[in-house]
């Protein structure tokens, strides 16, 4: 039954099997005009005469079944030729076979087809989130952070003076549809005590490549190249900027490395200098089904991308449904004590009105051997106060989204699910989601739901 998945809307193979039966079919008609219906003529005579010596009568209806016949041989042979012809050259390009490259064709087809989602943030929270949507869609964008101050990001910033890489790799592995081999290299981290410990491959690649092309934004297009990425990762701005948080007691602590580390409470956060946005990031923006925001560190990776000029009214002027999913624990030394509604109120005050249509939280229950050893490192759930969210004009959405393992986060599965059950409910009278095939946009969601 695989074999019906050639004929599933969207393919764009009908059509040209469609043209290719349509050519066979005019060149047996030149043809049989070229030698004057001769040998059609003797053929049918024969046929008649045939019949006429075993029955002693005309049947017209045994010249029509002999002529159904030949066509459905003729129709057999087209089909077995093809498939012979297309079996091999994928024998050379392809050894897995046809049927993968059935999969591969339909997969592509289906992912291109998908809403456009514009994802905004930083950190491995980000991460997540691209793992569960890109099962869903390609027509992803991710928007990160180029705050990050710390470890090999931080050493080849300074020593390079280009953005900083580490956000932006871990989107790029979480897009990529490539070997685990090469994804375990990009992710590899020297060791040792040399000048390259501490420092990952893939930041090292980056930033090669971002030297070579002199622009951070083409370097990342290369790299996705590499990685097979679905979809594209874009710095919010390609300025080498500095993240400044004023404290509760009036201090100002400089670097998104250092801030956690002050164990005081924020009272804002800023950048210096002034930076000026990614104009494909203001693209995408404008253009989504759906903005999401994180999840991710509250100051250090979402709000970062909104103080950069342009972003915050963008979100505000866009058509498309703006999320925020909140995080599910709280950062030690950024949201100590902080509850959900706590989260949409900073973003609120840094950004203005207008950036959160919907928040998601999460409601399930923290195991309790979990809330302990989290609770040993100063980190608790959030609490999911609607109310207090709702009384902000941002309306909150509840739902299971944490994975049931050693750690506490999001679950790809469950988190994409939550997110693209929204977007298709939410969006379904946009002029773009009703050009969606209506069997694809089933088969999305069926298949987030079985995953689950």
């Amino acid at each position: 039954m695989h074999y019906l998945k050639w004929l599933y809307p969207g393919m764009k193979l009908k059509r040209w099997l469609l043209l290719f039966s349509l050519g066979v079919i005019a060149a047996s008609i030149g043809l049989a005009m070229v030698f004057n219906y001769k040998y059609v003529g003797l053929l049918e005579e024969g046929i008649f005469r045939l019949v006429y010596r075993a029955t002693g009568t005309y049947h017209y209806a045994v010249t029509s079944f002999v002529g159904f016949a030949i066509v459905i041989m003729g129709l057999a042979v087209m089909g077995f030729a093809t498939r012979r012809i297309i079996r091999s050259v994928i024998s050379v390009v392809m050894p897995e076979g046809p049927d993968k490259l059935m999969e591969i064709i339909f997969e592509k087809r289906k992912l291109n087809r998908g809403p456009v989602i514009a994802v905004v943030g930083g950190g491995t929270g980000l991460s997540v989130l691209l793992r569960g949507i890109k099962s869903v869609t390609s027509n992803i964008t991710a928007i990160v952070t180029v705050a990050d101050d710390g470890g090999s990001s931080g050493r080849i910033r300074e020593d390079l003076g280009i953005i900083p890489p580490g956000d932006l790799r871990n989107c790029l592995v979480a897009l990529a549809d490539t070997e685990p081999l090469m994804e375990k290299l990009f992710q590899h981290r020297f060791g040792g005590s040399g000048q390259l410990a501490g420092h990952s491959f893939g930041n090292l690649f980056i930033a090669a490549m971002t030297e070579i092309l002199g622009d951070a934004e083409m370097a990342l297009k290369e790299s996705s190249k590499v990685l097979a990425v679905r979809g594209r990762v874009v710095p919010s701005s390609t300025q080498t900027i500095r993240l400044l948080a004023e404290m509760g007691d009036g201090s100002v602590v400089e670097g998104e490395s250092q801030i956690p580390l002050a164990n005081k409470r924020i009272r804002r956060v800023y950048i210096e200098p002034a930076a000026a946005p990614l104009p494909s990031a203001l693209e995408a923006i404008h253009e989504a089904d759906a903005v999401i925001l994180g999840p991710g560190s509250l100051y250090t990776s979402i709000i970062p991308n909104l103080l950069v000029d342009g972003v915050a009214d963008a979100l505000r002027q866009t058509q498309a449904v703006k999320i925020y999913i909140c995080n599910v624990m709280t950062q030690p030394g950024e949201t100590d004590g902080y509850s959900a509604s706590m989260h949409v109120k900073a973003i609120l005050e840094h950004a203005g009105d207008g950036i959160i249509d919907y928040v998601v939280v999460n409601a399930q229950t923290v195991a309790s051997g979990l809330q302990a050893a989290y609770a040993n490192q100063g980190a608790y759930p959030v609490a999911p106060d609607t109310e207090e969210i709702e009384r902000l004009g941002v309306k909150a959405v509840k739902a299971n989204l944490i994975s049931e393992t050693n750690l506490v986060r999001h679950d790809p599965l469950k988190l994409s699910r939550t997110i693209m059950s929204m977007v298709y409910k939410l969006k379904a009278n946009s002029e773009r989601m009703k050009l969606l095939d209506y069997y694809l946009l089933a088969e999305n969601i069926k298949e987030l739901k079985d995953e689950s």
